[in-house]
């Protein structure tokens, strides 16, 4: 039975992006050869760690959310711990409710992703105006004084 997993690692920060995309590709190929079944993927990106691992202060985020046997947990954890590439390394198994959410959270980025820009409201486009309008009369002032 395939139970759904949540595992996030943080990769080292002096890696290209093609040595951190064939990374990714390593452990989602992993997952897949192993029966897994990939869900949904995030890269999270560089970002600054909390406190120091390794002497380095930032990494590069990723979240894989997948579905496994629960055997393939070990044989993954494995495989990030032979890695030096990866810092840290995170995978919880997620319930029913935990599902839910994360599902929840997708919608919303997507929904956030596909929104249209904010409309300007009316006072703001007339502020816009107005300070073009303020703008060219300088320019205009400024052009007639170099005249002189």
């Amino acid at each position: 039975m395939l139970k759904q997993y949540e595992t996030v690692f943080i990769a080292t920060p002096v890696l290209s992006d093609s040595q951190m995309k064939e990374a990714v590709a390593k452990y989602t190929q992993l997952i897949k050869d192993n029966g897994g079944e990939i869900v949904y993927e995030e890269d999270w990106g560089l970002k600054q760690m909390a406190y120091t691992i390794q002497h380095k202060t930032s990494g590069f985020y990723y979240l894989i959310e997948f579905k496994a046997n629960p055997e393939f947990i070990n044989t993954l954890e494995v495989q990030y711990k032979r890695d030096e590439r990866i810092l840290r390394f995170l995978t919880v198994a997620l319930d029913k409710d935990a599902i839910a959410y994360a599902e929840h959270r997708r919608e919303m980025k997507n929904k956030k992703a596909a929104a249209p820009a904010p409309v300007e409201d009316e006072k703001a486009s007339e502020a816009k105006a107005a300070k073009k309008e303020l703008a060219e009369e300088i320019d205009a002032e400024i052009a007639e004084n170099k005249e002189d």
